[in-house]
């Protein structure tokens, strides 16, 4: 095997834009109106919809439309890997997700997958390990190497509880000032650009990856039509300063190269050789770097991880290498947690409804802390004025 350095190009770098806030802030419509101002009236925005229809609500307040790929009832990484596919094929020029949440916390999603290999008996770094191969593999991979200009990732968030001394050496569970989006915290640091919504339907930037991009999607001002067009003129400025020029003809091999690639490299091999004889002169020396990358992950991720020789000691669970999925080997713990954390109607029914399934004396080790989080949810909390934005 060789490796070769090639030099650094501005076109490499994509824009991959986070956007996440609370239900009502506006980030579905902001969404819309910074793909159609990026991709201009005539240009082809796509929409991977999982909120129940609520994606459409703006489809007569959009100029040039968009199309909708609607995500129902599995919520899986590899289902979503098939929807961010079937966008490259339609040939779209920008393409939102809304919401990605769903695909770490929502049915068949990361959570609901651990939960699983738990009530099947599987224990320690086993529950976790297919739902993150599947998170990296099917989900994360498709949105950082798609063939797509733009890509926006829509998120649900919340402000966790979180657990902190009292003066007098007690502890309690407060509200977190901090605004999160709910899903894995890996997904931040592959964006380009994100922030938060406030209540007044301005983006709040938390991630800027080049200074110049502070002018481009800028903090405190709400997302427009001109800020995807100020995106737009930003990236044909890249563009322009590159020193590799891909004619307009050689674009349409990159998606089906793209698709093997994410096979492996042998897939990737195969697929150069069948083709060849039909590719533009100079298109395997402008691409072979970006496609052996992904090549190479793919690789390294279908390599099968061993389980570990014994099993941990009780008093020390595996630790989570990504520190955002578990603090013990519990996932049903977490999912309790979550529940406990919108309040004790939401904790009481889901005791309800999941009682069959929880091992006898579980619910007795873990009540006290969960009624605790659950009572300092239910305290009152200043609610925004409605303003019409509904998702």
């Amino acid at each position: 095997m060789s490796f070769v350095f090639r030099d650094a190009t501005l076109t490499e770098a994509k824009p991959l834009i986070g956007i996440f806030a609370e239900s009502g802030k506006g980030k579905t419509y902001s969404a819309l109106l910074l793909a159609r101002g990026y991709v201009g009236p005539n240009g082809k925005v796509g929409m991977i919809e999982t909120e129940a229809g609520r994606g459409e609500a703006y489809a007569d307040m959009i100029d040039g439309s968009y199309q909708v790929l609607s995500l129902r009832n599995d919520f899986s990484p590899k289902n979503f890997g098939e929807a961010i596919k079937a966008a490259e094929r339609a040939g779209f020029d920008a393409l939102i997700i809304d919401s990605a949440s769903h695909e770490w916390e929502g049915q068949g999603g990361v959570l609901s997958m651990a939960a699983t290999n738990q009530e099947q008996g599987k224990k320690g770094p086993i529950v976790w390990q297919k739902p993150k191969l599947d998170h990296q593999r099917h989900f994360m991979l498709p949105i950082m190497q798609t063939s797509i200009p733009l890509v926006i990732v829509c998120m649900r968030a919340k402000y966790p509880m979180k657990e902190v001394k009292k003066p007098n050496g007690g502890k309690e569970w407060v509200r977190s000032e901090d605004l999160e989006p709910k899903q894995s915290e890996d997904i931040l640091y592959e964006m380009f650009v994100h922030g938060w919504i406030d209540e007044q339907h301005r983006f709040r930037g938390t991630k800027y990856t080049r200074p110049d991009l502070r002018q481009v999607i800028r903090d405190g001002e709400p997302i427009s039509l001109d800020t995807g067009r100020r995106l737009a003129e930003w990236a044909r400025g890249v563009a322009a300063t590159s020193t590799q020029q891909q004619s307009p003809a050689a674009d349409r091999f990159l998606p089906d190269a793209t698709e093997a690639a994410r096979k492996g490299t042998a897939a990737l091999t195969a697929w150069v050789g069948e083709n060849k004889a039909n590719l533009p002169a100079g298109w395997i020396e402008a691409n072979k770097a970006g496609l052996w990358l992904i090549a190479k992950e793919v690789d390294a991720v279908d390599e099968p991880a061993t389980a570990p020789a014994a099993p941990p000691p009780a008093a020390a669970p595996p630790e989570d290498p990504e520190g955002d999925f578990y603090t013990s080997d519990d996932p049903l713990l977490t999912v309790a947690e979550q529940q406990a954390a919108k309040g004790s109607e939401a904790l009481q029914q889901w005791i309800l409804a999941n009682g069959g399934a929880i091992e006898k004396g579980w619910l007795e080790k873990h009540k006290k802390a969960l009624e605790v989080k659950a009572a300092a949810a239910d305290r009152p909390k200043k609610q925004p004025a409605q303003t019409g934005f509904d998702v």
